[in-house]
């Protein structure tokens, strides 16, 4: 057997067989993406959880995961030059389950495509039993629209707990992502939360509620539910706000509210309320106005000098 450039003995042959070994394993670790747990031990409020953590796949054959006990980051590093900014990505699902590729690890992977760093946030959930427990209350559509997508409903426990453990986390999040800023390269004064219904409500409290450690710099808040700003007041570090839904959404009708709340407050902001496109659209196109959303949150990280 002969090489091109040589190597025409047994001990040339193994190293070259060792290079293309430890060039494949450096591919391999690359392509491997990190999960790290947020909270040293078990999440304060839920230790005596028992539930165990399901990953499935959708009816559409996308990637979910419900009855999350220890939160956790998924982390996304961007491949090429960093631009130093990071946003951590809260899917939505009614506090029942994720919708973990869709409204998740693709959009993680766009911002990595782009310089930006993301990290997808498995925040703590109502516990939905069984498989087939899940299944039937999934076929009663329970939660709200698009099957339990709407708010917290459907599963074991109470539902304010449970939103408030997933707002905890959210904040949380944002501390780890800050104290290890310097380890990823990132810049620890450029940090977002983005939401997704449910995630939506994670990242908002995150704006309204929130110390000088796990403040978020911008927020990203996408057909976002539950938030009743009447409620609310706007603090006045409030981090500007990237907000989005369709105007045939139920579930995100409050968002306007929301948006002139901040206005109100003089704090900035940007709306984009969509003619039609339903909820829980995510990343996947539908022939839908809303199918370009995620290139218009680019723009607006451009405009914040972000991206």
């Amino acid at each position: 057997m002969r090489f091109a450039w040589g190597y025409h003995t047994l001990a040339g042959m193994l190293t070259v067989r060792t290079m293309v070994g430890v060039c494949a394993l450096a591919t391999a670790s690359f392509a491997q993406k990190t999960e790290v747990k947020i909270w040293p031990g078990a999440a304060p409020g839920s230790e005596s959880w028992t539930r165990k953590e399901v990953s499935y796949k959708n009816p559409q054959g996308a990637a979910m995961v419900r009855n999350v006990v220890e939160p956790s980051l998924t982390v996304y590093l961007p491949a090429g030059t960093p631009t130093g900014t990071s946003v951590i990505i809260a899917p939505g699902g009614a506090f029942r389950f994720l919708s973990w590729e869709s409204e998740g690890t693709q959009v993680a992977e766009w911002l990595q495509q782009h310089g930006v760093a993301g990290f997808v946030l498995k925040y703590r959930l109502t516990d939905t039993g069984t498989d087939e427990e899940f299944q039937q209350s999934q076929a009663r559509g329970r939660g709200g629209a698009g099957g339990g997508r709407g708010g917290a409903g459907g599963g074991r426990g109470n539902p304010t707990e449970v939103m408030g453990f997933a707002a905890a986390d959210g904040l949380q999040a944002i501390q780890v992502v800050r104290q290890r800023a310097a380890e990823w390269r990132l810049d620890p004064q450029k940090i977002g939360l983005m939401g997704f219904s449910a995630g939506g409500y994670v990242a908002l409290r995150s704006a309204l509620t929130h110390g000088a450690e796990n403040r978020p710099n911008f927020v990203a808040s996408i057909y976002a539910c539950c938030i009743n700003i009447a409620e609310e007041k706007i603090p006045e570090d409030a981090p500007p706000v990237f907000f989005l839904h369709a105007y045939n959404d139920p579930v995100s009708a409050a968002t306007p509210s929301i948006f002139l709340a901040w206005k109100a407050a003089n704090k900035p902001a940007e709306l984009h309320t969509y003619a039609a496109g339903g909820h829980g659209f995510g990343m996947p196109k539908h022939n839908q106005p809303t199918d370009g959303w995620i290139e218009r949150f680019g723009d607006w990280l451009r405009f914040q000098k972000l991206m």
